[in-house]
């Protein structure tokens, strides 16, 4: 499968950053990186803004969270169907920073439906705490999330991508052992039959982006704090 590289800019940034695609594109030409797709996910507010700037460098353009529904009264919200309209490829969903703040499985299943209808590609995010892990929990937790979070029609659905983040190496500087990523990778392709592409996120940065990369079932990244940062982005995706 094509790697995709995904940058989270989560709340960080101001309208002067829509000049980043163009930073990203002279540092990585286009024409240089057809066997990788770049993502950038950036608040809300910034996607209309960035969208020819996106289109221009060909990196496409993603949001952090939409709501399930098409409309209402939902104040605060953003329906898929109005971040399709203003340009968004993708949506990120179930990051564990929603979960921690309350966000179910069933919420993000809804999500990744309504993000379908919009036909935009949803990123479930999956993942288990430190004290799953060490509790011999880490399987059993990811498998449960993604079997709950997955949209339940399944079919012709390849463009549905998984992003595997162990909650304990997001923005901790900690990264899971090659290992262990390889082996969680391969759970989820064998539970899900190598249908979609799974991301690798969690502390992922230059130096340790190659050897996470090279894992046979992972098909990218996931990219926190090295993302804000077009070299070190640009870095990562020549990893690929």
């Amino acid at each position: 499968m094509k790697p995709l590289i995904a940058g989270n800019w989560k709340m960080h940034g101001d309208l002067s950053w829509i000049d980043k695609p163009a930073l990203f594109n002279r540092l990585f030409p286009a024409k240089d990186r057809t066997e990788i797709d770049v993502l950038i996910c950036p608040p809300s507010l910034y996607i209309a803004p960035l969208v020819k700037r996106c289109q221009k460098a060909s990196i496409f353009l993603g949001a952090q969270n939409c709501h399930a529904e098409i409309k209402g009264a939902h104040t605060g919200e953003i329906s898929s169907e109005m971040l399709a309209d203003i340009g968004a490829n993708y949506v990120i969903l179930g990051h564990s920073e929603r979960r921690a703040a309350g966000e179910s499985d069933k919420e993000v299943k809804a999500k990744a439906e309504a993000a379908l209808r919009a036909k935009i590609t949803p990123i479930i995010c999956v993942g288990e705490t430190l004290k799953q892990r060490e509790s011999g929990q880490a399987k059993a937790i990811v498998e449960a999330q993604t079997n709950a979070s997955l949209p339940a029609t399944r079919d012709d659905m390849s463009d549905i991508v998984i992003a595997y983040e162990p909650v304990w190496a997001i923005g901790t500087g900690k990264t899971a052992m090659t290992e262990d990523i390889d082996d969680m990778h391969r759970h989820i392709s064998q539970l899900t039959e190598g249908r979609y592409r799974l991301l690798y996120g969690g502390s992922v940065k230059p130096a340790n982006a190659k050897d996470i990369l090279a894992i046979k079932d992972v098909n990218g990244a996931l990219i926190g704090g090295a993302s804000l940062n077009m070299e070190d982005f640009v870095a990562i995706a020549k990893s690929a």
